[in-house]
């Protein structure tokens, strides 16, 4: 038996298959051309491609030949070569001019093709009978599981709070006017919203949290009465209510700085407040068909005057002057207010001491402050403890439990989050789980589901990418990012250059993985000083990779090399 090889993995590998028959001159001088060798496995498969060629006079004319390749010990699907004149089912090759049949065929992978090789077998037959046999011979080496260094660390995400710690707020007051009048009533200085106010700017005052940033006061007028004179009347209520707040501000007690200024006020005249008549309208105790026959009287009013004069000649006007006009008769007085938060420091006392006292957002936050994984499964667990109807913590809680590798119950807080509300941060992280389980059919069909979360979806579809052999795919969800996967994928596209240049860049550059992926990536570069360097610094952080390295096919060429074969043993 002659076997022929050719250069080294990527190129075929060629083998002339001595034949033992009993018949040597019905087949002779068979050729077989394995692309690539070694045979690589991608998305769970062995492509199988063997040109098989015949000279001039390789097959007698009435002969066939059965021929079946074997991967280790999983045998292919057979082919037949027919010479011209023979009766069977398969390719002709003429006998004069030889030819070539090309073979295909894919296998899906198993563990023990890892280490193991592509051989033919097979029979001749003449007229029907069997004349001879071709004993088994290898043709290729087998298998490059490159793809298998895949890491499987699907991300998941947190879902975000939206603490602020400097927040826009508001001290809301009115003050209520007589018919016609805009002076300020004693007895509406002592309303509970006024005292409010007066409690509040004492505190502004003294807080240096709280942040007095304006005060806008706003007059109306009910809708009855002359247009022109309600204007003035509103403009002239708002600016007594602006005085009237610049005295509270002034008194001894409350002594606020900020609202005794003339610049912190904007006073805004807004006339007859008919907006505000149809909402009274609208909560008035009176008949519904009246309500609806006043509203329609003075939608067919042209002018201002006339709806005027409309208005009192309704027979539910003294209903209207006593129980809904005299809201309408006020300013509204409205002091906006930044109100700066818990500092970091005391957010973490109050989540250990009081944390009741804390919202959900600030909870949330507080988690973030800390890299103890069991300090903040302990804040989004008391997060949801108190906010069950918030399905942040539970979906958050999870995410720490998944990086502790605690993946049960993981899938079960990302599960209970989306319960609470279907969302896709938790369906991402669903499919997280189902990834790292080896469900990729589950884990795409979330991850379809959880489309715009976030930049960790596209990055667990590529790791599924890579898992199915769409290497382009993989490249486009990776993006712009320099990871381990990443640089596997480049290097499996057969851009070793760029696998090169991400791997060095990437968090994984100096880990065993990294330095591991960098000597195959020198492997396929001939380039044996780094193979050797690389596989050193990957061995010295792995021992165990050097057991991996000894059968890789990747390093195949240099099994028989002293500098190779000197670090792996």
């Amino acid at each position: 038996m002659i076997m022929k090889r050719k250069g080294i993995k990527g190129l075929a590998f060629i083998a002339a298959a001595g034949l033992l028959t009993t018949s040597c001159d019905l087949l002779k001088d068979v050729d077989y051309a394995v692309t690539p060798d070694p045979l690589e496995m991608h998305g769970d498969s062995v492509k199988v491609k063997v040109d098989i060629t015949l000279p001039e006079k390789g097959i007698h004319k009435k002969a066939y030949a059965e021929i079946t390749p074997a991967l280790g010990t999983h045998a292919l699907k057979p082919v037949t070569i027919v010479g011209e004149k023979a009766t069977a089912n398969g390719t002709v090759v003429p006998y004069k001019a030889g030819g070539k049949v090309v073979y295909e065929d894919v296998i899906a992978y198993a563990p023990d093709m890892e280490v193991s090789e592509l051989s033919v077998t097979g029979k001749i037959y003449k007229k029907g009978k069997e004349k001879g046999k071709i004993e088994k011979t290898k043709i290729a080496d087998a298998t490059v599981v490159t793809p298998l260094m895949v890491a499987k660390d699907f991300r998941v995400i947190y879902a975000s709070d939206q603490f602020q710690r400097v927040t826009k707020e508001q001290q809301l007051a009115d003050i209520h006017y007589l018919k016609g009048r805009s002076k300020v009533r004693y007895s509406e200085m002592r309303d509970d919203d006024i005292a409010s106010l007066d409690s509040f700017l004492t505190v502004a005052q003294e807080n240096p949290k709280v942040e007095v940033t304006g005060i806008t006061i706003t007059g109306f007028a009910s809708i009855e009465g002359e247009e022109d004179k309600n204007n003035s009347l509103s403009q002239d209520r708002s600016n007594s209510a602006k005085e009237s707040v610049m005295e509270v501000a002034a008194r001894k007690k409350v002594a606020n700085e900020k609202a005794q200024e003339e610049g912190t006020f904007n006073t805004i005249a807004k006339g007859e407040d008919f907006k505000g008549f149809k909402r009274a309208l609208k909560d008035a105790d009176m008949d519904e068909g009246d309500k609806d026959a006043i509203m329609q009287v003075l939608k067919m009013q042209k002018t201002p005057a006339a709806r005027e004069q409309a208005i009192r000649d309704l027979s539910t006007y003294l209903y209207l002057d006593n129980n809904v006009f005299p809201a309408q008769r006020r300013a509204e007085i409205v002091v906006n207010y930044d109100l700066t938060g818990f500092s970091d420091e005391e957010l973490k006392d109050l989540s250990k001491s009081n944390i009741d006292t804390l919202t959900v957002e600030e909870i949330l936050f507080t988690a973030t402050l800390t890299d103890d994984l069991n300090e903040k499964l302990r804040l989004y667990n008391e997060a949801a403890r108190l906010y069950p109807e918030d399905h942040r913590p539970v979906n958050n809680a999870g995410a720490v439990l998944y990086m502790q590798n605690k993946l049960t119950e993981a899938k079960s807080k990302f599960e209970k989050a989306n319960g609470i509300k279907e969302n896709a941060i938790s369906k991402n992280n669903l499919a997280a789980i189902a990834g790292v389980n080896g469900k990729r059919d589950d884990a795409k069909a979330l991850l379809s589901e959880a489309d715009g979360a976030g930049s960790e979806v596209d990055y667990n579809m590529g790791v599924l990418n890579i898992q199915d052999g769409a290497y382009d795919d993989a490249l486009s969800n990776f993006g712009s990012e320099a990871s381990f996967n990443k640089a596997l994928t480049e290097l499996l596209n057969e851009d070793v250059a760029a696998a090169t240049s991400t791997i060095d860049e990437a968090p994984a550059a100096e880990t065993a993985k990294g330095y591991y992926l960098k000597a195959i990536a020198a492997a396929r570069q001939d380039n044996l000083q780094d193979i050797v360097s690389n596989l050193k610094s990957a061995f010295a952080k792995d021992a165990s990779l050097k057991s991996k390295a000894s059968k890789d096919r990747e390093f195949i060429k240099y099994m028989d090399n002293a500098s190779f074969t000197s670090i792996v043993k």
